[in-house]
């Protein structure tokens, strides 16, 4: 353990200029006395560390330094290429490894160019998570994300619906969608499936190694699955007349794939300007709450259940607002 905080004092001092005691205690997570030991251990084993007494004092590298400790292992350069996405690395257990990536690499940069992460970090931040949601970490996510990282099998239990199953797989990728993690592997025998990790609720790691198909893509694999997935819970249908204004605006309220399909297959507009069109849509209930945002935009023609719902709460508006509702 204080080995590996040496090396990554020496790092810290070869990427600045100079560091105060505070600052390397901050970025150690000890205390400034154990930061005082650790930089006299380091003098003693002949690294050049010299300590500026006084106010504007600090630690700092002397005669040109550079330590040859900047190889990057495997796991820290794959840590690095996820950088950029710093919630998603905490959440697998990755922090510190990518932190230790990057010290490195910075240490191993010209000084000009030194300042390179922090301007990067200043001017891209990538937010999974959608609005109004508060982002939940899976509690197996980092053994599962381990497993992925090692190529090493999962024995698991997967809640579905009100029972329990138990699988064997073989963890390929894993994948953040709108604050949700997914987890893509294959199940021996089965091919490869999707699962929500946050609902296993038990896993371990198998101790060997399974040989991973070469030519799996999982970019590819997870925009097909999320295709077929949405077009799966589209399994109702509405037919609804759109004005102007509400056929422009359909793509944004509902599946926007079976927005483009539907408006495609509508006819030529009526008298009163308004298309007809047959919409799929997951069920009656959510086709209520997206398209009651489109007001009088849109009329429901069918089926009878979801234009009564309509009408009625076109009159409640109308009551609330001081009409007769009739």
């Amino acid at each position: 353990m204080r080995a590996a905080r040496l090396i990554k004092m020496v790092l810290l001092l070869q990427s600045r200029p100079s560091m105060t005691a505070a600052e390397l205690a901050r970025e150690l997570e000890v205390s400034e006395r154990t930061v005082t030991r650790d930089a006299q251990a380091l003098a003693e084993a002949g690294i050049p560390v010299y300590s500026d007494r006084g106010r504007l004092g600090g630690y700092r590298l002397i005669g040109g330094y550079r330590t040859r400790l900047t190889g990057l292992a495997r796991s820290e350069a794959e840590a690095l290429f996820l950088s950029g996405v710093p919630g998603a690395l905490r959440e697998m257990g990755l922090e510190d490894t990518a932190s230790a990536a990057r010290l490195k690499v910075s240490a191993a940069l010209l000084p000009s160019l030194r300042d390179a992460s922090q301007s990067a970090a200043q001017r891209f931040h990538l937010d999974a998570p959608g609005w109004y949601h508060e982002p939940q970490t899976p509690e197996l996510l980092p053994v599962i994300a381990d497993a992925v990282w090692g190529d090493r099998p999962l024995k698991a239990r997967y809640g579905r619906q009100d029972t329990e199953v138990e699988r064997e797989l073989e963890p390929y990728g894993l994948v953040l969608k709108a604050g949700v993690w997914y987890l893509c592997a294959r199940v021996p025998g089965s091919g490869f499936r999707v699962y929500r990790i946050d609902r296993f609720t038990e896993v371990s790691v198998v101790d060997e190694h399974f040989e991973r198909d070469e030519e799996f893509d999982l970019p590819g694999f997870w925009e097909e699955r999320a295709v077929q997935f949405a077009r799966s819970i589209l399994r109702a249908e509405v037919r609804l007349r759109l004005s102007e204004s509400g056929a422009r605006r359909l793509p944004h309220v509902t599946d926007k794939q079976a927005a483009a399909e539907a408006l495609a297959a509508a006819g030529e507009p009526d008298g009163s300007g308004r298309v007809t069109v047959t919409l799929a849509v997951e069920s009656a209930e959510v086709a209520y709450t997206q398209l009651v945002v489109l007001g009088p935009e849109v009329e429901i023609l069918a089926p009878a259940e979801l234009r009564e719902r309509f009408i009625a709460g076109a009159r409640e508006m109308v009551r609330l607002y001081g009409g007769s509702g009739e």
